[in-house]
């Protein structure tokens, strides 16, 4: 075990794919007591199958809607029923539909906003007593690069996800010395939304096969390459470890070098 977390409870909201997977994987392998969300039931008892073979503690996947308020109270209640404890909060969830500005409707404004700021703020809420336990806990929150640089064509992406950091912020203040608070900001990496997107230009003859889409997807970054979703979960892991104590409010591209900006 690298970080130590042996016995502690974990809870990685979209985890049923994805960096969310990577992250639950990553804690799993490291001790925890992993609980896995999804909302497609098959999906979710196939990546549980995923975690529990790097498994040292136990996985429990629960199916739920993260814009549903009842499913996220019932996903924490569910964990505290299983594990009694809650050490570690993972906030994710699916980006929302990309697209221009001029391209979106109000209600898009609105259901981005449901999906990746009330999540996050749900899950808080009904998490925080529980982090704050048996000695206090840990949240990280698995947002996008686009909150450091506007990506083109996701402008949902890039306005509303910085609310989510702002919150972020926030509790690592309000929740402290309890509760430490931290973000990840990842560029892409080569989850199964990644290869289906390269599938698709492959489909359209922008490349010859899917490995020359994925080098040209590399070739932007300094390391010339897409990253790895558990080089993503192991930044998770440590986030949420006693080898991060000293890490709190900040938000870290896992990016490769690619983000251009100086902050």
């Amino acid at each position: 075990m690298v970080y130590g977390l042996d016995g502690n409870t974990a809870l990685v909201a979209a985890s049923s794919s994805g960096l969310g997977k990577a992250s639950a994987k990553a804690l799993a392998r490291d001790g925890a007591n992993v609980v896995i969300n999804g909302r497609d039931e098959d999906r979710l008892e196939e990546a549980a199958a995923e975690v529990r073979a790097l498994a040292e503690g136990d996985v429990l996947p629960v199916q739920g809607d993260l814009t549903d308020p009842n499913d996220i109270a019932r996903l924490v209640e569910r964990t505290i029923d299983e594990f009694d404890r809650l050490d570690h909060l993972v906030t994710n969830a699916g980006g929302p539909p990309s697209g221009a500005f001029l391209e979106t409707e109000e209600e898009d404004w609105y259901q981005a906003f449901d999906l990746l700021v009330m999540s996050a703020g749900r899950l808080v809420r009904e998490s925080a007593s529980h982090l704050r336990r048996d000695g206090g806990g840990t949240i990280v929150t698995i947002t996008s690069r686009s909150v450091k640089e506007a990506i083109p064509s996701l402008v949902l992406s890039n306005s509303v996800r910085m609310s989510v950091i702002g919150l972020e912020k926030t509790l690592s203040k309000e929740l402290a010395p309890e509760v430490r608070a931290n973000a990840v900001l990842p560029a892409p990496h080569e989850t199964a939304r990644q290869r289906e997107l390269i599938e698709a230009a492959v489909d359209r003859d922008e490349f010859d096969s899917y490995e020359e889409g994925l080098d040209a997807k590399g070739e932007i970054n300094p390391l010339g390459r897409i990253g790895d979703p558990m080089e993503l979960g192991d930044v998770v892991a440590f986030l949420s470890s006693e080898r991060s104590s000293f890490i709190n409010g900040v938000a870290i591209p896992v990016d490769g070098g690619q983000g251009a900006s100086n902050l």
